[in-house]
């Protein structure tokens, strides 16, 4: 039996894409704690483990234009799929953070902070989380002023005060209420 853990990560951010990954582990890593538990070193260090180790690991990242056509629940699930994507359906159960199923005819159970119970999906988190944090990084280069690179897209104080004075740039998300507020007051 193929035992896949899934998990995603990004949907409280106000900018920037949503990330899943799928991870089916060859061996125990001994990872403690999910991925927002862990320091960025440690993640990075589990991270290269997990790349370099796993049976298969795979990333689905649906972008911000997507989740505001959707809505941030089906952007996770799809980012989901398209990290199942390529996995067989027979023989393999999938193991889910959280309360949803996916639409796949693999089998699977959905455990809300799976995380923090199947190494599989803390090691998904982990992939989820730094494959995340490295694209938003990289869209700190491209628009500086809003510190993706420190907030992630998360709505921090500094964050939230670039996006009033400079508005929205191309990766926020529209539709999500900070954003949505700049937009109807300019």
């Amino acid at each position: 039996m193929n035992i896949i853990g899934v998990d995603e990560v990004g949907r409280g951010p106000i900018a920037g894409p949503v990330v899943a990954c799928s991870v089916r582990l060859s061996k125990t890593l001994n990872i403690d704690k999910d991925s927002k538990g862990l320091s960025e070193k440690k993640r990075n260090y589990f991270f290269q483990m997990i790349k370099e180790t796993a049976l298969f690991h795979h990333e689905g990242v649906v972008s911000e234009t997507i989740i505001d056509n959707i809505n941030i629940l089906q952007a996770s699930l799809k980012a989901m799929l398209i990290s199942i994507s390529t996995l067989p359906t027979l023989d393999t159960l999938l193991i889910i953070d959280g309360v949803s199923k996916l639409n796949s005819p693999i089998n699977q159970v959905s455990i809300p902070k799976a995380d923090l119970i199947h190494e599989c999906v803390a090691a998904a988190s982990i992939m989820a989380k730094v494959t995340r944090d490295r694209i938003m990084q990289d869209f700190a280069k491209i628009y500086p002023y809003y510190g993706f690179d420190s907030n992630m897209g998360y709505p921090t104080k500094k964050h939230l005060f670039a996006l009033a004075k400079y508005g929205p740039c191309p990766i926020h998300r529209k539709t999500f209420k900070p954003v949505a507020d700049v937009i109807r007051s300019s």
